[in-house]
């Protein structure tokens, strides 16, 4: 038994649209709020859809162009048309069933992120083409478990051109790239991360576009800036820039605002994710629009996260002065990469990376700390770029692992970090640059480190609260002590050595309490009387000494 099923295109200066289901061809009526309509009488079943529209775009003015709905949800992966699914007489995207949405899930304070590329985490055995990448992230999360992190931050998912790219070049905003998996792959992939506790993030792009964008198809003026949003800045020109700024006078709305407002609320409705990065904010210069997208969008009886990408970082952006939670904490990594490299150390300015509200940030959740993004090389390949290899890197690396989970802010690894991947960031975003897992059972001692260290973190709400000073410093010896504590009396220190000497009995003075203390790393007992303290020091290295 059939059932009438409604199509609708909201394309208020274009004159024509027709719809075509599994071949068939039907005009759609426009009505006087702008959108066009149709009702096509369907069994349930599975559709294949695409739209055919005379185009209201310069370049294409007045042409008839097939492209998909811009609201489509879902890819062929072999014909690119729109997949439609009929279940009891209405549309559906799947049939998935939630099964972990009463598991209580960590506040944004007590976060560690994991920036994953769903190919590339799959690894070299993976074919680019191979639909099941979703299910083999699902495959690891025990893994990711087990390293203790407890959010994952997620590179672009929605569908793009091709089968493999970073994503950052968007072609259909509501559609998971097909190359992945279905929907209910996702979902099922999302739900057993909140069964173990684990947040899942989106990287969304909301400042341009691949130019085979039905949007830009239909009618470019309307959604996109006619031309460049900053002509001048060609090295931040990434495609057709969507336009903030454009206002339909006649229905009082700004067409992009709605266009992503209804982006934003269909991912967190239909696939529950707890968390945004919104990429080129810098770009897309608009907080009055943040603003009113986050008032809009509801998020109920969870946690969320709505994180800026704006390089350089600032605080600018983030409460009480701007409108998102956090920000990716560029410079955080600008001056700790120097310092761990032995390039350059600046004391200052790298205490007031890890101090962030020396910065003007209010809070340690509105900086994302990082020492290697998709956008930047891991800390392993950065030391062996300036001839730093084997024990020595290693040393190095764990030395920045542990400045970065006892810093104040929220740390994220760029996958692959806990085990020493290697390879160079490509120079495009088409190449293929998948995680050598080999590396694992060869780099035991570094994950080994990382999950004691991401232990610490956990166990230790001193080291997630706001609280720290820096006791201590030698400019000349290049030490940096700070000590990191909560209300209930406990404490943690950090002595940072980011020399190249190794120092024996070195004299620390100033310490916060006397007493009785402990080695993280050896567990030894470490006696403080009068405010001094003789430490060993290896080169670049931190000791982590716990009340």
């Amino acid at each position: 038994m059939s059932s009438a099923i409604e199509f609708n295109v909201f394309a208020p200066r274009n004159q024509e649209i027709h719809l075509i289901v599994d071949g068939k061809e039907t005009p759609m009526q426009k009505g006087e709020d702008g959108f066009f309509r149709v009702q096509v009488d369907l069994e349930d079943g599975q559709y294949q859809y695409k739209l055919r529209a005379k185009s209201n775009s310069p370049a294409l003015k007045d042409q008839w162009v097939q492209t998909n709905d811009p609201y489509m949800t879902e890819m062929d992966r072999k014909t690119e048309n729109g997949i439609v699914r009929i279940k009891d007489g209405k549309r559906i995207l799947d049939t998935y069933t939630w099964q972990n949405d009463d598991r209580a899930l960590p506040e944004n304070r007590d976060l560690i992120l994991y920036e994953m590329h769903i190919a590339d985490f799959c690894g070299k055995e993976t074919d680019i083409s191979d639909p099941t990448k979703f299910k083999q992230v699902l495959g690891k999360l025990d893994y990711l478990s087990e390293l203790g992190i407890n959010a994952i931050a997620l590179m672009p998912v929605t569908e793009y051109d091709g089968d493999y790219r970073w994503g950052y070049m968007p072609l259909h905003f509501f559609a998971l790239e097909s190359s992945y998996g279905k929907p209910e792959d996702f979902k099922h992939l999302i739900d057993e991360c909140h069964a173990r506790g684990i947040r899942v993030f989106l990287d969304c792009i909301f400042n341009h576009t691949n130019e085979e964008s039905p949007l830009l198809k239909i009618d470019r003026d309307y959604w996109y800036y006619h031309d460049r949003h900053y002509p001048e800045d060609d090295a931040n020109y990434w495609g057709p820039e969507l336009s903030y700024e454009n206002l339909d006078e006649e229905r009082n709305i700004r067409p992009t605002w709605n266009f992503v407002r209804d982006v934003v609320q269909f991912w967190i409705r239909e696939y529950h994710i707890d968390g945004i990065r919104y990429d080129a904010v810098r770009q897309i210069a608009n907080y009055e629009f943040f603003g009113w997208l986050f008032e809009q969008i509801e998020v109920k009886n969870k946690p969320f996260y709505q994180i800026a990408e704006h390089i350089p970082d600032t605080s600018e952006v983030c409460k009480p002065k701007g409108v998102f939670d956090a920000c990716w904490h560029e410079s955080f990594r600008y001056f700790l990469k120097d310092a761990l490299t032995g390039e350059s150390l600046n004391l200052e300015e790298l205490k007031k990376a890890i101090d962030a509200r020396q910065q003007g940030y209010e809070t340690g959740t509105a900086t994302i700390n990082y020492l290697a993004t998709h956008d930047r090389q891991h800390m392993i390949v950065e030391l062996g770029d300036v001839g730093i290899f084997d024990q020595p890197a290693f040393d190095r690396v764990k030395f920045g692992a542990i400045l970065q989970l006892t810093a104040p802010g929220v740390p994220m690894l760029w996958m692959g970090d806990e085990f020493g991947q290697a390879t160079h960031k490509t120079k495009t975003t088409t190449e293929p640059n998948p995680l050598d897992w080999s590396l694992l059972d060869q780099n035991r001692d570094l994950f080994e480190f990382y999950q004691k260290a991401i232990a610490l973190r956990h166990e230790k709400s001193s080291i997630r609260t706001d609280n720290i000073d820096f006791f201590f410093e030698n400019a000349d010896d290049k030490i940096l002590a700070y000590v990191r504590w909560n209300d209930a009396g406990e404490r943690v220190v950090v002595i940072a050595n980011f020399s190249d000497q190794d120092y024996q009995e070195y004299a620390i003075e100033n310490f916060p309490t006397e007493g009785n203390w402990q080695d993280w790393e050896t567990e030894n007992a470490i006696d403080v009387k009068e405010g001094n303290l003789s430490i060993d020091l290896p080169k670049f290295s931190a000791q982590v000494l716990l009340s």
